[in-house]
């Protein structure tokens, strides 16, 4: 069995999530999650069939996003799994919904950071072990830092005032 890391790359100001499933009406599935919670948001999604033909399968709605979704769907070529590239919608607005989909297994990350998936290579195929997610820790918050993200989150309208 051989490790790799590999980095997704998605463009400055989108967000991907990556999860595991298991079945080809999942990328049908994951376009009505996303037209139903947040119809303004642009998407792409790669699904990578894990038996029959082992496509990759796409959708979304926007031509861009779902070249971004295969790139990083190809480079990962690990079965059932899934990437999605958003614009104009955070993961926080659409995550509850994807893990409601039934076929839908588990979700490694949703992110804007950058990200390298783990993955393992053994002689059937390829599986997603984890996901590093971002930079490792710098600190601990401080009263200013508190202040900070209490403020961020309100001019951001994710909390009251």
């Amino acid at each position: 069995m051989e490790l790799k890391s590999v980095k997704l790359e998605f463009p400055e100001g989108a967000n991907i999530i990556v999860g595991q499933t298991h079945f080809i009406k999942t990328v049908e599935d994951l376009y009505e999650v996303m037209v139903n919670a947040m119809p303004k948001s642009r998407f792409g999604i790669a699904f990578c069939e894990a038996s029959g033909a082992c496509l990759i399968r796409l959708e979304g709605n926007d031509e861009e996003l779902k070249k971004v979704a295969l790139r990083n769907a190809q480079a990962i070529a690990a079965g059932h799994t899934f990437v999605m590239v958003l614009l104009d919608a955070y993961p926080i607005n659409v995550l509850n919904a994807i893990k409601n989909c039934p076929e839908v297994c588990s979700i490694f990350c949703a992110t804007a950071n950058p990200v390298e998936v783990i993955v393992a290579e053994s002689s059937q195929g390829r599986g997603i072990l984890g996901v590093v997610d971002g930079s490792p820790p710098k600190g601990v918050e401080g009263p200013e830092d508190v202040q900070w993200r209490k403020g961020l989150l309100r001019k951001i309208g994710y909390k009251l005032s």
